[in-house]
């Protein structure tokens, strides 16, 4: 009986979401990959193994990713890497609407593409997305960019979800929360500890009957 233990991989995991998640896997006893571009002292400290100077919207980097990883099992595989910024009709930025294109929607495929000789039976996807991401949702304008690119990714991963499905593996599209990270000023209402354990319970409870729904870490079913 094999006894090794669930193989976590989670990008963007340097501070925020994604430091919580390593901390979260950790304390469950999984082996925990934190894939980034550059390490921090809080993850060093957690002593996980970390996969350092990729950047998830490079070929190469990913390609060294997959070298990195090949023959290895991985239980779940977490998209977390992320980019925010605000875009209105007033105040466009086109090269930052490119950007989050290419980190928010496009990176989580070309990850889960590389990876998917490390998935098998019984693997989960966890696309972490945002409410922002939904068109019935959107009430307020702005935030063009983001908008675009959650949405587009909520698309791509809809259509992996289907793909992967036959091979047993599901796939989940997670809004966390407002959450208090860099990435928003610290402007949000749960922190990144409590968005990790909730992110945490919904791969628990995905399934190949729900995969491919859009939920929000709370447990709502979010519409698109």
């Amino acid at each position: 009986m094999d006894n090794q233990k669930p193989l976590v991989v989670i990008t963007g995991a340097s501070r925020g979401i994604g430091l919580a998640l390593c901390r979260f896997y950790l304390e469950r006893h999984c082996d925990v990959v934190a894939v980034v571009r550059k390490t921090s002292v809080d993850l060093d400290a957690l002593g996980v193994e970390v996969i350092e100077h990729i950047d998830v919207t490079r070929s190469h980097d990913v390609a060294e990713l997959q070298r990195t990883l090949r023959g290895r099992h991985i239980a779940i595989l977490i998209n977390n890497a992320g980019l925010f910024h605000n875009e209105t009709l007033e105040q466009m930025d086109f090269e930052a609407i490119e950007q989050q294109l290419n980190v928010n929607a496009i990176a989580p495929i070309r990850v889960t593409h590389a990876l998917q000789d490390n998935l098998s039976t019984g693997s989960k996807v966890a696309m972490i997305t945002s409410r922002m991401g939904s068109i019935a949702d959107n009430g307020s304008g702005g935030y063009v960019g983001y908008r675009m690119s959650k949405a587009a990714l909520n698309a791509a991963s809809v259509s992996l979800a289907h793909e992967l499905k036959p091979k047993g593996v599901a796939l989940a599209l997670l809004h966390p929360g407002f959450v208090q990270t860099q990435m928003v000023n610290f402007a949000g209402d749960v922190s990144p500890e409590v968005a990790a354990n909730r992110l945490a319970a919904r791969i628990a409870e995905l399934n190949l009957d729900n995969t491919g729904s859009f939920w929000h870490a709370n447990g709502e079913l979010l519409p698109w």
